[in-house]
């Protein structure tokens, strides 16, 4: 046997554990997962103008006692 024959071995041998790893863990495609929800098409709601913008205000001043 030489090596690289006794490398493909191990290596498929590896590879069928990671699949098979794979396949316990996580399913392939949607087999196991639930269905995914559907959209459902609603109608847009009205549109309401935007309301009017505030006074823009000015800084505001507390008054401090001296201490």
């Amino acid at each position: 046997m030489t090596s690289e024959s006794v490398g493909g071995i191990f290596g498929a041998i590896v590879a069928a554990i990671v699949l098979a790893v794979a396949v316990v863990f996580g399913p392939i495609g949607q087999y196991g997962k639930p269905p995914k929800p559907k959209a459902a098409a609603q109608p847009a709601p009205a549109a309401t103008p935007a309301p009017a913008a505030a006074a823009p205000r000015g800084p505001v001043i507390r008054e401090v006692p001296n201490q």
